[in-house]
């Protein structure tokens, strides 16, 4: 893991845990994602059509064995999903936006239930500046969500009523490489829920995004 980044996600999860460092700990997440998501601009700005798509690692296990089109997309659902649905408690920014037209998109999942040539060929469809504009969308919104928490907040869990809401939306697939995360999410309380799919879910997937944007540059210029 970047060193810089897991150092920022450890110092954020020792703040968030004292009222009176609380407030600081969020400012830290946002110094992390703003860093994370600047590798995400940076994929926009370098990457041709073809490199978002490709996946290079298709046959491994793991985040890096998806494509850089695809981790955007997961990564951003599972937190427009996370942050309006379960904390917020108001609708996605997905549904509001009219972004599964603007994107193009044939799911409205988080696309886990999809493998290999599945998530190549979904990976194609999308519209990659729609892609990005929800992208920044969901990190925007989620970021006012958050400053507007008190430390009281980070304690609360999620109610069965929220947990059969969430399933009845049909946003996490029932295929069993999916339908687990709506039990994951729902044992955490807010704290648990900002410590991974607003923190060390982004890392986890950048870093294999890198890896994924690595593979394919030094295949083109070996094939050059």
């Amino acid at each position: 893991m970047n060193k810089e980044w897991s150092e920022l996600n450890k110092v954020m999860q020792v703040q968030l845990k004292k009222e009176e460092t609380f407030k600081e700990g969020i400012k830290t997440l946002f110094e992390l994602r703003q860093q994370l998501f600047h590798e995400v601009e940076r994929f926009k700005a370098e990457l041709s059509r073809e490199e978002w798509n490709a996946i290079p690692f298709i046959n491994e296990d793991g985040y890096h064995s998806k494509t850089i089109a695809y981790s955007i997309w997961h990564i951003f659902r599972i937190e427009d999903i996370v942050a309006h649905t379960l904390i917020n408690q108001d609708g996605q920014i997905f549904f509001f936006g009219d972004y599964q037209n603007k994107i193009g998109a044939a799911l409205i999942t988080t696309g886990n239930e999809l493998i290999k040539q599945q998530i190549a060929d979904f990976s194609e469809t999308l519209n990659l500046d729609a892609l990005f504009e929800y992208a920044k969308s969901v990190k925007d919104s989620t970021e006012d969500i958050l400053r507007n928490l008190s430390f009281k907040d980070l304690k609360r869990k999620i109610t069965d009523t929220e947990k059969e809401h969430l399933k009845s939306l049909s946003v996490v697939s029932e295929d069993e490489k999916a339908c687990w995360l709506i039990d994951y999410w729902c044992k955490k309380d807010v704290r648990g829920l900002i410590q991974m799919p607003f923190s060390r879910h982004w890392i986890m997937h950048i870093e294999a995004s890198l890896r994924i944007k690595n593979k394919i540059k030094k295949d083109f210029n070996h094939d050059t």
